[in-house]
């Protein structure tokens, strides 16, 4: 009962996921001006930083993610001292999109700024721009604007202290003999929640093209959910590796062994099936545990940053080599045999459920040398997806395919004359482990390799080897490799050459991305294409304008429909939805041919001629850069402001379907553009 509850509750949770809002506020700062003395002050940011989120550091270098920066726009009476500092928990990973490792803060952040003050009355105005992703979208460089003015303190007096847009300010007159002569006045930066919704600056003929369609949108059903069938996949992921376990030599054998012993041991065949439940019950509870003490020994900021740690990408690497070794029957990875003793002994003292729990604990410990490699590689695969609660999913799913056989064997007992007999056929899927262990190594040797440069491990050596790897694998299930345990004598079923097909079938496949092929079923465990030395793929998509207005004019005049493209250069989900899903011909074909493609980079830091002061949730804000601009239109157009973005317009600016964020189903995107196509046709 306690197993059905978990597991619809379970189930539950993966289907009732929380629906996010388009409008995202991760991220809020706050400004303070600190005088040190009558000569030096610091102005410092202050941010909180919303769980899975995160904010860059400062100098990440070109190429990259949009780093920290401090901007002055008008400055008297003081004087920058050095450059922006950045104070916290700095996290430092290998980003294998943008090929470099880069720094960012969880939870918190400050960013400090020291300025000199030369005398006299001084005002410091200017703004911090700052990037933030999460693992699914980045929002635009965001600046966090501060004015500051006064005088300097004279012979230790205090001094007026002004702020732009303060509710109120301290004159000197009002400080007390017994105040702290450090000033501290705080200005809270505000969640981007559009008010003022007009064109900044554009020209008469473009103002339509600015007005909002926010409510047009919502008319065709826009929403964006969490990705909740990740979830789902590592559960799925995990009971595939449990099913496997089930059919090795550790395990297979134990399962008539086991059931037999529950029904013997009592007259009541009921209390036997109980009792059987509860063995299984407690295999889930075992395995569970495991899984929950990954996440509290790493805790949930180590596993967001395992998937690009270059040491730990090294560390897995190494372990699947050994676990892919230990298939091939090189050695046998046991634990202590005095542990399985132990337990067994103490089963053996107990009573109750207490006995029937130690029970399954000795199952885990004998039949590690099976599960171990296979708990050791899904807890790795799952781990590195940054989610605190996916190894605990994982080894759910694992622990209910271990257990389910010894529960409804002990339902139906005559179903065990019909288990297949121990034999050869159990190495053979023990060896099939191994070779698949091996390749998937090879994806955590790639970011090592792009961490330090090696540039051993491009993506055409990468895709050699899991050839090779592939190919080998077709020859062992045909019977042309034996290792040293498999049975001389063991014939090649039609299972066997059915997989055996299957395997050579793969390697076959992925010859062509050796000259460039985008490989649609490896990329996610293969470098970039970037990687590629010889790319003969010519089917690209380009944007026709990177210029909102000027796109848009075009589409009307030519009486096309208008892909709006919100991107960003740090944007890494970005490049991910252009190599996944772009290459594809009918998706390229519809971009190219059928729509005025128009990318808009809300991190382009070209300056804009002229400021523009716009009004947002009642402040004042400043557009200082085109990425200021593109993202000022995101947010009041469309009611967003994470990327990447996808919206589909008829050429006078009206939404076409509803809008599309970060999903690589390459047939939902096609079906997205193809309903817009069909509206604008109507």
């Amino acid at each position: 009962m306690v197993k059905k509850i978990v597991i619809s509750w379970l189930f539950m949770a993966l289907l009732c996921l929380p629906v996010l809002a388009q409008m995202q506020n991760p991220i809020k700062f706050k400004t303070e001006w600190k005088e040190i003395s009558s000569t030096e002050a610091e102005i410092v940011f202050s941010g909180t930083i919303d769980d899975g989120w995160h904010v860059y550091s400062t100098n990440l270098g070109d190429g990259g993610p949009t780093s920290a920066t401090f901007n002055i726009d008008e400055i008297k009476g003081a004087e920058v001292v050095g450059e922006l500092k950045a104070v916290g928990n700095e996290v430092e990973v290998m980003d294998p999109v943008f090929e470099m490792m880069v720094r960012f803060f969880e939870g918190s952040v400050k960013f400090v700024q020291k300025v000199k003050l030369t005398g006299g009355d001084y005002k410091v105005t200017g703004y911090l721009q700052y990037g933030a992703c999460d693992d699914q979208s980045c929002l635009p460089p965001t600046s966090v604007d501060f004015s500051y003015s006064g005088t300097v303190a004279q012979k230790g007096g205090a001094a007026p202290v002004k702020v732009a847009g303060a509710v109120a300010e301290k004159t000197a007159a009002e400080v007390k003999a017994g105040d702290v002569q450090e000033q501290v006045v705080v200005v809270e930066e505000l969640p981007a929640q559009t008010d003022s919704v007009a064109a900044p600056q554009a020209a008469a003929g473009a103002k339509d093209y600015w007005a909002p369609v926010i409510g047009e949108l919502n008319n065709f059903g826009e929403h964006v959910e969490q990705d909740s069938h990740s979830w789902i996949y590592i559960f799925f992921t995990g009971f595939v590796g449990g099913l496997l376990a089930l059919f090795t030599p550790c395990v297979w054998p134990i399962i008539p062994m086991t059931v037999s012993f529950f029904l013997k041991r009592t007259k009541d065949k009921k209390k036997g099936i109980r009792d059987a439940w509860t063995y299984g019950a407690s295999i889930v509870v075992i395995y569970v545990a495991l899984g929950l003490a990954v996440t509290l020994i790493f805790g949930a900021s180590a596993l967001n940053a395992l998937s690009t740690n270059a040491i730990f990408n090294i560390f897995f690497f190494l372990m699947l080599v050994v676990f892919a070794a230990s298939f091939f029957g090189a050695f046998e990875i046991t634990l202590p045999s005095k542990w399985s003793n132990a337990v067994d002994s103490k089963a053996e003292q107990t009573t109750g459920l207490l006995s029937i729990f130690l029970m399954a604990f000795t199952l885990s410990l004998v039949s590690f040398s099976c599960t171990g490699p296979i708990i050791g590689f899904l807890l790795v695969e799952v781990s590195t997806t940054g989610s605190v609660i996916a190894p605990a999913i994982g080894m759910l799913g694992f622990a209910i395919a271990l257990a389910l056989p010894f529960t409804l064997f002990a339902m139906f007992p005559s179903w065990l004359k019909s288990m297949p007999k121990s034999g050869g056929w159990m190495n053979v899927i023990k060896v099939t482990l191994g070779f698949l262990e091996l390749a998937f190594a090879l994806k955590f040797l790639s970011v090592a390799d792009l961490a330090y440069g090696w540039g051993i491990l491009d993506r055409e050596a990468f895709l050699s080897l899991w050839i090779i790897i592939f190919g080998l694998l077709g020859l062992y299930l045909l019977g042309k490799i034996k290792f040293a345990h498999d049975d001389d004598n063991n014939k090649v079923g039609v299972t066997r050459f059915f997989m055996a097909l299957i395997s050579l079938a793969f390697a076959v496949y992925m010859i062509p991305g050796l000259w460039g092929a985008p490989l649609k079923a490896v990329s996610a465990f293969a470098p970039p294409m970037q990687t590629q030395d010889f790319n003969l793929y010519k089917n690209e998509v380009h944007a026709k304008f990177t210029d909102y207005d000027a796109g848009m004019e075009y589409a009307r005049q030519n009486g096309k429909p208008v892909m709006i493209d919100f991107t960003g250069y740090g944007c890494v989900n970005c490049r991910k939805m252009e190599l996944a899903v772009w290459t594809d011909p009918k998706v390229g074909k519809l971009l190219n041919e059928d729509y005025v493609l128009i990318t808009l980079y809300v991190d382009e830091k070209t300056k804009l001629p002229e400021p523009i002061k716009i009004v947002e949730n009642g402040s004042e804000r400043t557009l200082r850069t085109v990425g200021d601009k593109w993202s000022y239109l995101q947010r009041s157009k469309f009611g967003a402001n994470a990327q990447p973005f996808y919206v589909l317009l008829d050429n006078e600016g009206k939404p076409l379907n509803k809008s599309y964020a970060y999903d690589e189903d390459i047939a939902k995107y096609v079906d997205f553009l193809e309903t817009g196509l069909k509206n604008y046709k109507k």
